[in-house]
């Protein structure tokens, strides 16, 4: 639309969104713009930022959907919070509907811009009626995306050196989905750090699941097979899957098996024992996340590319040393 008009991306948010600073001539050829394209803007649509995350039942997405809102309020944006798989459908509904309303931008919260050979609609979408939008947990292939991510590699090599220095060597990884760049980049940083060590590359310690509660139980019933003593978990679900599955052989955490987690959502300190895991710095993400989208709203040069925050490990009660009775190999 900006370039339609012949205007900057700024001059077409202020448009949007009414503020002044805009001529009456301006503003009426960025409308005429919007027309000629078939945008339609609801009347109370300025000034919304639509936040495209997957299922808020995983909490770390839903604590940070709501920092990125706070880090929002105080320039005149409003988050709108769109729940939905990565890639679906849904997603695409929402991406829709958000641009038909004005939106003013987007967040893609580890949405579609987190999966290798994504459906090209989304960034076509955008194209055609230039929105600006940010991504977390990874860049758009093929287009000039902002990110802003974990890192999560180094996520995985610490947990694998935490456990490892309690003398564990048979080291399982319950890891996410395969295609999805957080799972595969933990994967890659889990297997960098065992080689390291010299434990490895072992591929049957590592299990690829859904980022639950279930998938992670099923990947734990897997690892305790191949003689795991010890499990790195992609998500904090899948942890508590993993001490489920762990419970039920009749084993105990930490005492027999350590189990580490990612993310530290709410309530990780309160579970019995609490879960030791691998912290995401999430209000830093959010405030850089909407510095960022408030940048390029005000036309400012944002660098492209993936700016990435370092994790760190919260030890708690779910990992110990490793058991006399197990050896290791």
């Amino acid at each position: 639309m900006a370039q339609r008009a012949g205007v900057s991306v700024a001059t077409v948010s202020r448009v949007l969104n009414r503020k002044a600073g805009v001529s009456q001539k301006t503003r009426q050829v960025v409308e005429r713009a919007m027309e000629e394209l078939g945008y339609e803007r609801g009347t109370a649509a300025g000034g919304i930022v639509g936040v495209i995350t997957p299922g808020l039942s995983i909490p770390i997405f839903g604590v940070l959907a709501e920092r990125i809102g706070l880090a929002l309020a105080p320039h005149g944006l409003r988050a709108v919070v769109c729940p939905a798989l990565p890639g679906g459908v849904q997603e695409r509904d929402f991406l829709k509907s958000l641009l038909d309303l004005g939106a003013t931008g987007i967040v893609f919260c580890s949405a579609s811009n987190t999966l290798d050979n994504v459906d090209p609609e989304v960034l076509q979408l955008l194209e055609n009626r230039p929105v600006p939008y940010v991504c977390i947990n990874g860049c758009f292939e093929g287009g000039s995306s902002v990110a802003y991510s974990t890192d999560d590699a180094y996520a995985a090599e610490l947990s694998v050196h935490h456990l490892h220095q309690l003398g564990h060597r048979r080291i399982g990884m319950a890891a996410g989905p395969a295609g999805n760049r957080p799972a595969d980049r933990r994967v890659a940083g889990y297997q960098a750090a065992m080689t390291a060590l010299g434990l490895g590359p072992d591929e049957q310690l590592v299990v690829h699941q859904t980022y639950s509660v279930e998938g992670g139980q099923f990947a734990a019933e897997q690892l305790l097979a191949q003689g795991a003593t010890a499990v790195v978990a992609a998500s904090d679900q899948m942890a508590l899957g993993a001490i489920r599955a762990i419970r039920r052989q009749g084993l105990t955490v930490p005492g027999d098996i350590s189990v580490i987690g990612y993310d530290d959502g709410p309530l990780m300190e309160f579970t019995d024992p609490p879960l030791t895991t691998v912290r995401q710095p999430v209000d830093r993400l959010a405030s850089e996340v909407a510095r960022g989208l408030v940048g390029l709203l005000s036309g400012h040069q944002v660098p492209v590319g993936e700016l990435m925050f370092q994790p760190e490990v919260v030890v708690r009660g779910t990992t110990g040393p490793l058991h006399d009775r197990r050896s290791s190999t």
